[in-house]
């Protein structure tokens, strides 16, 4: 149960991350931050592996570079509607 909400605090911080990166985070709430931070993982990781250091099961540096791509790509498509 505690690992659950570890990979949700993670999570929660990497999508703030890609947030800020982006310049997407004012329209981010928590549960999309936290959103983002788990499939952003799953993304980065499947691209680019899981390497660097790792916290909660997430590699980092993969898990933020594919949260930054899936804000983006969000982002994009919200703002073509």
């Amino acid at each position: 149960m505690l690992h659950w909400l570890w990979a949700l605090l993670v999570g929660a911080v990497i999508g703030a991350l890609a947030g800020a990166i982006t310049k997407q985070g004012d329209r981010m709430g928590c549960l999309y931050n936290i959103l983002a931070g788990l499939i952003g993982s799953a993304i980065g990781e499947a691209l680019l592996g899981s390497w660097g250091p790792q916290v909660a099961g997430m590699a980092l540096v993969p898990s933020l570079v594919g949260a930054i791509i899936l804000v983006a790509v969000v982002s994009w498509i919200s703002s073509q509607r």
